[in-house]
């Protein structure tokens, strides 16, 4: 087995797109117990995120700030639900660089910074059995 520049650590977060964030605090927080982190708005992405984690990985709640944001356009499609599964990596400059010399298509073709102010890159769902897929590098 060839050796990669990089390891998966883990999941980061599961990114749930939803059309509104209301009831969500009450179930996720205050009947399931689970630790609710925060809320922002990542203004690039046109998003909003409300995250819950649960100590072994997070809940990303996704809803749109714009009709043409990907979160609005992936809500047209396929209604709620998954958007996508983050996982958590040591070194996301050399995953993109070898996961591109792959035939793997990026989104991102180097890191920028996503929510919770962490370095991200998506990989294509077209290259990953139909998976959108963030990559999150941990410091």
């Amino acid at each position: 087995m060839e050796s990669r520049p990089f390891k998966i650590l883990g999941i980061e977060h599961i990114g749930i797109a939803t059309d509104s964030l209301e009831g969500i605090e009450n179930i996720f927080s205050e009947i399931l117990g689970i630790k609710h982190t925060g809320q922002e708005e990542v203004i690039d992405q046109k998003v909003i995120t409300d995250i819950y984690d649960t100590g072994l990985g997070k809940l990303e709640f996704l809803k749109a700030t714009a009709d043409d944001s990907p979160v609005a356009k992936f809500l047209d499609k396929k209604g709620k639900g998954m958007h996508h599964v983050a996982l958590k990596v040591d070194n996301l400059s050399a995953a993109l660089i070898y996961l591109e010399n792959k035939g793997i298509e990026l989104i991102d073709v180097a890191p920028r910074i996503g929510a919770e102010g962490l370095s991200i890159a998506f990989l294509h769902p077209k290259s990953t059995g139909g998976v959108l897929i963030e990559l999150c590098e941990v410091k």
